[in-house]
């Protein structure tokens, strides 16, 4: 990477942070959904399902953290559209800077965003008896899944907020995502699922992330989970990213 492009990504993602610590309300939406729905499930559903010898907030974190982040990415689709609409990605063009920084910025102001919310429904989790005897390396290895994790759905996000023809489409691709969790074992055992629901809960990729960091947060070996939910984070990641890049340089053509 060229040292314009890195310094033109700093300048225009301190930009996109500005707007951002302006309307503080962007975060705190984001977080108020699966904070009520970590509040629903623990409190209300909590007592009628097992979650073995763990306490059910315990069980139920990992999944809620995907959950902020699914959440917070549409705010990346809406302001990158929001963007586009204006015209200053034509002012941009039209300026020495390197093409690709613009995304970036977008990319690393919503990375640093998702995880702010994920540190404050950390901090809601702990209040309602979230405990882990993890340690440095094993959140380290939980902060790089779920940094792994954003930057896969920014770079989707990415591609609705430059395809979308409207500010509800460039939103409303994250719905999928946030419903995928449920189908997942973030909530129950997969093994109590009926046979269909089973076989897709087991082989998609919230599922394997959601092992990965509950055996961290737990003290368990990873085992083969750890593998699969990173070939799914890297998979996802390159992917998106191509089709971003290809999307973005026909819009700017």
């Amino acid at each position: 990477m060229s040292k314009r492009f890195l310094g033109d990504t700093a300048l225009l993602t301190g930009r996109s942070l500005r707007h951002i610590m302006r309307s503080p309300d962007t975060i705190i939406t984001t977080t108020i959904m699966p904070i009520a729905i970590m509040l629903l499930f623990v409190y209300v559903f909590g007592g009628a399902i097992s979650a073995g010898s763990d306490s059910y907030v315990t069980y139920l974190l990992p999944g809620i953290l995907l959950i902020t982040i699914a959440s917070s990415i549409s705010y990346t689709a809406f302001r990158l559209f929001m963007d586009m609409k204006s015209g200053i990605f034509e002012r941009f063009q039209s300026m020495p800077i390197a093409r690709s920084s613009v995304l970036w910025a977008h990319v690393l102001t919503s990375l640093v965003a998702s995880l702010v919310s994920v540190v404050v429904v950390v901090g809601v989790a702990l209040v309602m008896g979230f405990r882990s005897g993890a340690g440095v390396l094993a959140w380290l290895a939980v902060a790089g899944i779920l940094i792994l994790f954003t930057l896969a759905l920014t770079w989707l996000a990415v591609i609705a907020g430059l395809s979308a023809k409207s500010v509800d489409g460039a939103s409303a691709f994250s719905y999928p995502l946030i419903l995928l969790p449920f189908i997942s074992s973030a909530f129950v055992a997969t093994a109590t699922m009926p046979g269909p629901v089973r076989a897709f809960a087991e082989h998609q990729p919230v599922t394997s992330i959601v092992n990965t960091i509950r055996d961290l947060f737990i003290q368990q070996p990873v085992g083969t989970d750890i593998w699969i939910a990173l070939a799914w984070c890297v998979g996802i990641l390159i992917v998106a990213y191509s089709f971003a890049m290809v999307t973005y340089r026909r819009r700017i053509s």
